[in-house]
């Protein structure tokens, strides 16, 4: 019989994100045979427990922050997948969020609600952070829009990932001086879901009202941060259980000797969640504020561009091309969206029948809300819902230790 591999897997505890990678490398394997896992509780490690030699890994999964970690890990000479890409190093991949990809699915979350101020607020030296900044202004611009940024003060010596995110703690007059200073409607990007409790904590104690004068997105999808959070925050999914399966499932490639990929494997987010501080609508023009208003609330009604002409008094050429010139698509689009927002929630939430999702987004047949799906999301409303269960399942599944 084949001996088990023993994996060290050396990835924080403490955190959501942590606790997430555990669950889809558990998850792994439940689904691919099974593996001797050495892990401990705790926040993330900045070198080998001492016990770690004497337990004979036979690979490694671990989120490298560290110098010495990194130092010590590559002694060992064994298969390794990095899930944090601080220090990439030939030889030892990395499995980690599609940074890029995040800002601009903010970006574009932003623009489609009709903002036109933007800020981002992040922490000056992370690398993930100022990979989203970059981003996050690149989409803006390209739009010709320009972006305000607030990264901090620097630090006075080296810290890291955590330590300088609990140092934002401290910045809260700064960063409300910050924030009154800015024009508003204001959109803001945060780095990840503390920055953005930060935020939110500043905006409370200044008086700035949100999501009214400063809507607030965050990076994470933390379930205990956005709770704690007034409003509760909107964040994007990372799908972090996804990345920790790909990091196990390459991992076992190496241990059976495949040669790992030469670039770090990105995994894109999974959407945005939305939540209460990012209910506002931006449009300056008042007659599409009235439409997207009116095209949300009632979503799940069989409506049409008629219907919103209706609401708004606005010809149909009027409102197309102020929607247009607005939002830069039109109001069947935005019908679309917000169709396709409540798809995928009643998908996700649900158990209910495809033909009665269709008839509570808004559609007279199951037909035309599987062709929209698909023509949308490239896939369609069984695979996605499927999938959705299994990611599901695996975050009930104890990841095993």
């Amino acid at each position: 019989m084949r001996r088990r591999p023993r994996v060290g897997l050396l990835i924080q505890s403490s955190t959501e994100y942590g606790r997430e990678l555990l669950r889809g490398v558990g998850q792994y394997i439940a689904e691919h045979g099974s593996w001797v896992v050495y892990h401990r509780a705790g926040p993330l490690m900045d070198r080998l427990p001492p016990d770690f030699h004497a337990w004979r890994p036979d690979a490694v999964l671990a989120q490298l922050e560290s110098r010495t970690l990194i130092r010590q890990v590559r002694a060992l000479a064994l298969p390794t997948v990095d899930l944090f890409a601080l220090h990439p190093s030939p030889g030892t991949p990395c499995v980690v969020p599609d940074h890029r990809a995040v800002a601009r699915l903010v970006a574009e979350y932003f623009l489609e609600r009709g903002y036109e101020q933007f800020a981002y607020c992040g922490f000056r030296g992370v690398y993930y952070s100022e990979i989203r900044r970059d981003r996050f202004v690149e989409c803006l611009r390209e739009r010709g829009y320009p972006t305000r940024v607030y990264e901090g003060r620097p630090l006075r010596r080296k810290r890291g990932v955590l330590a300088t995110e609990a140092a934002g703690l401290m910045e809260t007059p700064q960063l409300g001086r910050w924030l009154r200073s800015l024009p508003k409607p204001l959109a803001l990007m945060a780095a990840t879901d503390i920055r953005a409790h930060q935020v939110l904590s500043a905006c409370g104690e200044c008086g700035i009202v949100v999501p009214d004068e400063v809507a607030v997105a965050g990076v994470g999808n933390d379930q205990v941060i956005y709770r704690l959070c007034d409003p509760q925050l909107t964040s994007v999914d990372l799908n972090t259980e996804e990345i920790g399966y790909q990091a196990a499932a390459l991992l076992d490639r190496m241990m059976r000797g495949r040669r790992p990929p030469a670039g770090p494997i990105e995994v894109a987010p999974r959407g945005i969640v939305t939540r209460q501080s990012t209910h506002a609508v931006a449009a300056a023009d008042p007659g599409v504020a009235a439409a997207m208003i009116f095209i949300r609330d009632h979503c799940g009604d069989p409506i049409s561009v008629d219907d919103v002409v209706r609401r708004v008094a606005l010809s149909r050429s009027t409102l197309q091309r102020r929607f247009q010139r607005a939002l830069g698509h039109t109001p069947q689009r935005e019908i679309h969206l917000q169709q396709l927002h409540r798809i995928k929630g009643l998908l996700a939430d649900t158990d209910l029948p495809l033909a009665r999702v269709a008839e509570m987004a808004g559609f007279g047949h199951l037909e035309t809300m599987c062709r929209l799906f698909k023509r949308h999301t490239g896939t369609t409303a069984g695979t996605y819902r499927n999938e959705r269960r299994r990611r599901q399942f695996a975050a009930r599944a104890p990841a095993r230790t």
